[in-house]
């Protein structure tokens, strides 16, 4: 008797936790999957125009990951939003502006991969602070300078992607609710501060 009812606990529980954690755990799961092949890729390839290709992608899924691991649907949608708002406007301009490459190909203005990696970065830094964003945004530069220096846009092009990028997340992009703990460091005092963004 003692047995079976252990046993229905134990299936209680398993069925609890496929409810709750699993979706969001998988797709973490697949997140961490997809970010590491690309590392391996990033290290096989050993240019500066794939580690660029790679990273432009890797920004976008690190800013879902960060909001899938927080539960935060409103950040997603916002994500999704202003990378779609980027793509379109990114996109248009590509066709309807005449633009060489330095290489000598169409469809030069303005960059593709640094309009939607500075939008992803600053959703990142827009949602979640400067502690994600900055790094982001570190990422996202290296981007535009591969893009420079695999001779594949001029610096008009990727100024112009990040300002795009910059200002559609700006557009879309709230502040993420939530208590926030900060070190705060002075000439005479140190400590830690609570703050919670309405």
């Amino acid at each position: 008797m003692k047995r079976e009812k252990r046993v229905a606990e134990s299936k209680m529980q398993r069925r609890s936790f496929y409810k709750k954690g699993a979706p969001r755990s998988r797709i973490t799961g697949l997140l961490v999957l997809f970010s590491l092949l690309c590392t391996n890729t990033l290290v096989a390839s050993d240019t500066l125009e794939n580690a660029g290709n790679i990273l432009q992608v890797v920004l976008p899924v690190s800013g879902a990951g960060l909001a899938i691991a927080r539960n935060d649907r409103v950040g997603l949608l916002q994500l999704a939003k202003s990378g779609a708002l980027t793509l379109g406007l990114t996109f248009a301009m590509k066709y309807s502006i005449p633009a060489i490459r330095p290489d000598g190909g169409e469809h030069s203005f303005p960059s593709g991969h640094t309009s939607i990696s500075f939008s992803s970065a600053e959703f990142i830094r827009e949602r979640y602070g400067w502690n994600y964003g900055f790094p982001a945004y570190v990422v996202a530069s290296f981007v535009g300078y591969s893009r420079i220096e695999a001779k594949r846009h001029y610096v008009r092009d990727v100024l112009a992607g990040a300002f795009i990028g910059i200002g559609s997340s700006l557009l879309l992009t709230e502040p993420y609710k939530d208590w926030k703990i900060q070190p705060q460091v002075t000439a005479s005092s140190y400590g830690l501060s609570l703050a919670h963004v309405w």
